[in-house]
This record gives structure tokens, C-alpha cells and sequence, in this order.
């Protein structure tokens, strides 16, 4: 899935991704490839983006929106 993060400092993140785990109002969440689409709000927190190969990728937040689309397009919006 595609992945793009960003924050009042710019793009964070940008790339394909294997799955993306964050805090959300509701709970914990991981969003993996194919997901239902989805329109949620995010907690104070770390997000981590898994990577192809493996490879984690961290990015702190305090709050923010999260929406997963049909075509498998999962945008953050954070602060």
C-alpha cells in the first residue's frame, strides 16, 4: 500500500509500505494492505510503518487524522 505521512514540518514519510500500526481515539490499530477504507482520528503516540525488506520506520505525533482509501492509499495528516 502507499503510505504518506504528513506534518506541520513537511512530509515525514512517502512510500510503499507492508503495514502501518498507530494509536487511535478507539484503540491501537494496524492497517495492512487491502484494508477496508477508513477515516479515523490518532492519539499522541508513535506510529510505525513497516517497511518491505523489514525495515521499521518511526514517527512521533501528538494528534491527527488517518484515512485509508478505496485504491489502497492511506494518508496521515499529523501534528
Amino acid at each position: 500500500m502507499k503510505v504518506s505521512v504528513y506534518t506541520l514540518r513537511g512530509i515525514e514519510f512517502e512510500g510503499e509500505a507492508v503495514s502501518f500500526n498507530v494509536k487511535t481515539r478507539s484503540g491501537e490499530i494496524t492497517i495492512l494492505n487491502k484494508h477496508r477504507p477508513l477515516i479515523t482520528l490518532l492519539e499522541k503516540g508513535s506510529a510505525k510503518i513497516v517497511l518491505g525488506g523489514g525495515e521499521i520506520k518511526e514517527i512521533n505525533m501528538n494528534s491527527g487524522f488517518l484515512e485509508m482509501d478505496d485504491k489502497n492509499n492511506l494518508n496521515v495528516l499529523a501534528d
